[in-house]
């Protein structure tokens, strides 16, 4: 069964850091694509930041520019989310994602959630002193 589970959420302080991790399981990363993704209550589900199955990543929310970073380990099958000086606007609930067809391929240019085909079921991070 094709699965992704997140981990690594919980409640931080403003200017804290979290480390967000994605595990797969039932297929192996190595050719995908994975996106990163949040939703704050009563808000759209927002791309976050993209890495494709080279290494390249692509930042979707200028707001995580210079905080989050994106890598991923293909022998642990795992990708992860760094998130450093967390805001309070960066609370909610965050989820990966892989991308559909063509495998291996791009992130996309532009946030497309369309073409992310498989989804976790999400981690919850608050920020708050």
């Amino acid at each position: 069964q094709v699965q992704l589970v997140e981990s690594g959420g919980g409640l931080v302080q403003p200017g804290g850091s979290l480390r967000l991790s994605c595990v797969a399981s039932g297929f192996s990363l190595d050719d995908y694509t994975i996106g990163w993704f949040r939703q704050a209550p009563g808000k759209e589900r927002e791309g976050v930041l993209c890495i494709d199955y080279l290494g390249y990543s692509i930042k979707y929310a200028d707001s995580v520019k210079g905080r989050f970073t994106v890598s991923r380990d293909n022998i642990r099958n795992t990708v992860y989310l760094q998130m450093m000086w967390l805001e309070p606007e960066d609370a909610g609930r965050y989820y990966c994602a892989v991308k559909g067809r063509p495998v291996p391929g791009m992130c996309p240019k532009e946030v497309d959630l369309g073409s992310f085909v498989t989804w976790g079921q999400g981690t919850q991070v608050t920020v708050s002193s």
